[in-house]
């Protein structure tokens, strides 16, 4: 899966924004923490979701299972508003 052409992540004083631009449905800011900024930088290559969750468990001290989680539902946000392509 890989960050749809249309969304554009930024960041912004540490915070994880992304933007769509023209061609989307969906009109709004994404706006998340470090966790959706490293979500977002994975997702601009093809990537699988337990890559994500590998390179977050290597940069943040945390439970593997709650990492999958977290991760679990940022994906699902993203589809849900069309940002992922699969």
């Amino acid at each position: 899966m890989k960050l749809n052409e249309c969304f554009i992540p930024h960041q912004i004083d540490g915070q994880a924004v992304i933007v769509p631009v023209a061609g989307t449905e969906f009109h709004g800011l994404i706006q998340g923490n470090k966790t959706l900024s490293v979500i977002a930088e994975c997702l601009t290559r093809d990537v699988t979701e337990e890559e994500i969750v590998d390179v977050l468990c290597e940069r943040f001290d945390g439970d593997r299972e709650v990492i999958r989680a977290d991760v679990a539902a940022a994906i699902t946000r993203l589809k849900e508003i069309g940002a992922i392509d699969e």
